[in-house]
């Protein structure tokens, strides 16, 4: 063992892994029980939490992960002020839509139910090649 200036244990070196190129979640989705980049993947569904200062900031994390994982064609609002406006204000009627946020297939980017969590955003990324994609996103069928 080895102990630095302060006697904490130094960790032992661990030899570098090459990484291989990069391949977009779009292209390769995660499989079933598996972490990916700070998220979980069901093999259907990809569900990850961003989090920053500002509800700006966490956008623009949001948007740049997209990007980077081939959703960069999929519509979304051009600012944290225009996702705002998707933000359905809580009443005790009955909502067609329980989901409360930004939705284009295949991604729904949700605020939290929690209101002390104000700058968070919760990222979901549907499997596009999954049979009856569209039906469980929309959550007509559930999977099995």
């Amino acid at each position: 063992m080895t102990y630095d200036e302060f006697g904490f244990e130094e960790p032992a070196e661990q030899p570098e892994v090459p990484a291989g190129p990069h391949v977009p979640m779009r292209e390769q989705f995660p499989p079933s029980g598996s972490e990916y980049l700070g998220g979980i993947s069901d093999g259907w569904e990809y569900r990850s939490v961003f989090a920053g200062a500002k509800l700006a900031y966490t956008y623009d994390m949001v948007k740049q992960f997209l990007r980077e994982e081939g959703y960069g064609d999929v519509p979304l609002p051009e600012t944290a002020e225009e996702l705002r406006l998707f933000k359905r204000p809580r009443s005790k009627q009955l909502q067609l839509f329980g989901e409360r946020g930004y939705v284009h297939n295949p991604v729904k980017i949700l605020f939290p139910n929690d209101s002390r969590q104000r700058n968070t955003l919760i990222l979901c990324i549907y499997n596009e090649k999954e049979p009856q994609h569209l039906l469980r996103f929309h959550g007509v069928v559930r999977p099995a």
